[in-house]
């Protein structure tokens, strides 16, 4: 049996560089894991660097998972959370209940930091997992929504939670290695892996600009992914079928504090800028 040696996530470029050897040798089919876009979603983050944990076996990675913080309002309250993001396991060493372990560590360490909630986007694989091994529970499976138009969101709605992004963060959240954002009337695209299909990102607040972002008029396709209480179309939009999702995307939450509300679907305003699919 291998003995393991579970260690704090860190924030070197010598981690750097194995956690990318990792992750890109695990998601073979994906090229976004590299040394840039790990040092910008590690490091670079203005809220703080990533929390969480590695194992090692006779001194090899074998498994990494890290969370990365966020803030947002709850109750009308300024809270700090983590969002659930990168995890991989080396084939070798899968089945052994490492992510698990190492997730509970990263959960047990960041509530000794300070942070209230962990909030996350599973797949259908990971979902049962975070479930009932991890103390999460599911809000609701996020919206998609396909088109030509426009879709606006309503931000005025009592939400009892909601990120809270400001001109430095996304500033940050914009500079995504590998992304090409881009501004439409107001709201922030990202180029999807279709060509004619651009995902909305978010609609910035009139109090913020982000410089290096470029104008571009036609859109001939519009993806909204999110949970919002109000989304207002204007033009032609299909909710696009579970069938037709490469997978579900079920937004999942874990109260660290004990103390948070109990969250619904409509008490959540949730979308592309506050996770990692584009």
């Amino acid at each position: 049996m291998t003995d393991y040696e579970f260690i704090q996530t860190g924030v070197s470029e010598s981690k750097i560089k194995e956690y990318s050897l990792l992750l890109s040798s695990v998601f073979d089919k994906s090229p976004k894991y590299t040394t840039e876009f790990l040092q910008w979603q590690y490091v670079l983050n203005p809220n703080g660097h990533v929390v969480g944990f590695d194992a090692y076996a006779n001194g090899v990675l074998a498994a990494h998972y890290v969370t990365i913080p966020v803030v947002y309002v709850i109750d009308g309250v300024t809270t700090k959370g983590l969002l659930s993001l990168n995890t991989a396991t080396h084939p070798q060493h899968q089945g052994k209940g490492l992510f698990t372990q190492l997730a509970t560590r990263t959960y047990e360490l960041g509530k000794t930091l300070g942070y209230k909630f962990v909030i996350g986007v599973a797949n259908q694989n990971s979902t049962h997992g975070f479930l009932k091994k991890l103390g999460f529970y599911l809000i609701s499976p996020l919206d998609v929504k396909i088109g030509m138009g426009n879709i606006a969101v309503s931000t005025n709605s009592n939400y009892k939670i909601k990120a809270l992004w400001n001109t430095e963060s996304i500033g940050w959240r914009l500079k995504c290695p590998g992304a090409n954002y881009f501004y439409n009337n107001g709201n922030v695209y990202s180029e999807t892996d279709k060509p004619i299909i651009f995902s909305k990102i978010t609609e910035l607040p009139k109090t913020i600009t982000v410089p290096q972002l470029k104008n571009k008029a036609l859109l001939p396709f519009k993806l909204w992914i999110g949970v919002a209480k109000e989304v207002k179309q204007k033009g032609f939009f299909l909710n696009l079928p579970d069938k037709l999702k490469p997978s579900p995307l079920n937004l999942i939450f874990k109260d660290l504090s004990d103390a948070l509300p109990v969250l619904k679907k409509e008490d959540v305003y949730f979308e592309l800028i506050d996770f990692d699919a584009y």
